[in-house]
């Protein structure tokens, strides 16, 4: 392998009073836009509404291309955003925030080598036989470059980008606050939990050594299953800010949509059983379900599993509230449903109350469209619009508002990528099936310390 030399990067902010003024720039600018924007619409005869001036294609463009400049937490939540929210936001502000989920700016030449001296020693090219200097993707909290151990064996190396893990609390503050001025975020709403919850996992994700250990756990539990590979950490090469592992080749897994039916509805079925695995099996649940986390070969027909940082145990709780819900879904009781609903803090109770009917309409479309036969069909998803105009109704009432249990969030963020990667796919699975395999407990008694430094 060559020492090739990467085009030139781009610096990453690494002092707090430089990132916080990326962040008034970036809100002066929305500002600025909404401003335009609604001169515009107002010379046109049009009376808009001061949400629909935020939520432009041109403020979307800001706020990913600065959310990919600061990387780190502020990227990460972007993308959350880009993600969760889909279906809610308006769809040329989406496709722009989308862009934060495939490729950020990588480091310049000189942070590299800084944090790989610091890391590894400034003889560190002699730990190695090849470094590739062009990395093979930058995301929110590092770059992955390639690499080739002394004695051949080729490897990925994931590089923290320098002061990320500093700027974590004070970051999720600024973007909590970004969200608010846009209107993305109500000032009613109290946030506060999923916020310390947000930090909290994002101080883990930037401990390289924590990941390493979850990319061991969970590569013992896949165990020989054909459907997925998950690479193994090289644990003299890997450190707080760096993770060095085996290199799986594999092909991006956007590449499924082009493949035939019955390997897009096999890729689908897989990924859903993972999900039912890892929530009613293991107990453990990567929460990120960026695309970037996985990885398809084709030749193989094998899921390539990617990036431990957000895996975190699920509480025995959430696992039965899920259980609960997900089993009166495919028995058809919407009574059950709906208590389960509850039950499990995806809905609050006063708005169960309040709004009875608008929740059962809701929760008979949901059923209707598990109900019909044959295989569920991910790519049918004209129900969400049903489903959005009748949510609107629920958030029109502030006295009702409601945020589920910061655990339920992660793992319904883990079902729902998945649900949009299947449909991206438009593949189609037997999930009844699936899901009715696990109506009696099979939960493990999972061993094993995590590291928390």
């Amino acid at each position: 392998m060559t020492d090739e030399r990467q085009p030139r990067g781009r610096i990453v902010p690494t002092g707090r009073l430089s990132r916080l003024s990326r962040f008034g720039k970036l809100a002066g600018g929305i500002a600025g836009g909404a401003m335009a924007e609604g001169v515009r619409r107002l010379a046109s005869g049009e009376r808009p509404r001061m949400n629909d001036l935020l939520l432009t294609p041109g403020n979307a463009f800001r706020l990913a291309d600065q959310l990919s400049h600061l990387r780190g937490a502020a990227m990460k939540l972007g993308q959350m955003i880009s993600m969760d929210a889909g279906d809610i936001l308006p769809p040329e502000f989406t496709q722009v925030l989308a862009r934060l989920r495939d490729q950020a700016h990588h480091m310049t030449d000189r942070q590299l080598n800084a944090v790989l001296t610091a890391e590894w020693g400034v003889e560190w090219r002699q730990r190695l036989s090849g470094f590739q200097g062009t990395p093979l993707a930058a995301a929110s909290i590092g770059q992955v470059h390639r690499g080739r151990l002394l004695d051949g064996r080729e490897i990925a190396i994931k590089i923290q980008y320098p002061g990320i893990a500093r700027s974590i609390d004070a970051d999720v503050d600024n973007v909590a606050t970004l969200l608010w001025v846009t209107g993305l975020l109500p000032r009613e709403l109290e946030i506060a939990p999923l916020l310390a919850e947000a930090k909290r996992q994002l101080h883990e994700e930037a401990n390289y050594l924590r990941e390493a250990w979850m990319m061991e756990r969970y590569s013992e539990l896949v165990g020989n299953d054909p459907a997925y590979l998950v690479p193994k950490p090289i644990a003299v090469l890997t450190t707080q800010r760096i993770l060095a592992m085996d290199y799986i080749e594999g092909g991006p897994i956007e590449d499924v949509v082009a493949a035939p039916q019955d390997t897009r509805d096999a890729m689908a079925k897989a990924m859903v059983q993972l999900v039912l695995r890892e929530l009613f099996e293991w107990g453990i649940m990567q929460t990120d379900p960026n695309f970037a986390n996985y990885r398809w070969q084709q030749a193989t027909g094998k899921l390539v599993l990617l990036d431990f940082g957000a895996a975190r145990e699920v509480p025995s709780g959430t696992v039965e509230g899920y259980r609960a819900l997900l089993m009166a879904a495919i028995d058809g009781d919407r009574d059950a449903v709906r208590t389960a609903a509850v039950e499990a803090g995806f809905l609050g109770g006063a708005a169960a109350a309040k709004h009875r009917d608008v929740v059962d309409q809701m929760i008979d479309v949901i059923l209707a469209e598990l109900a019909k036969p044959g295989p569920f069909d991910f790519s049918e998803r004209s129900f969400l619009r049903i489903l959005r105009e009748q949510a609107m109704i629920l958030a029109g009432d502030r006295a009702t508002w409601h945020l589920p249990p910061t655990d339920t969030l992660f793992v319904q963020r883990k079902i729902s990528g998945t649900a949009l990667l299947a449909a991206k796919f438009q593949a189609k699975a037997d999930i009844h099936s699936m899901i009715a395999a696990y109506r009696d407990d099979k939960m493990p008694d999972l061993t094993g310390a995590m590291p928390t430094t």
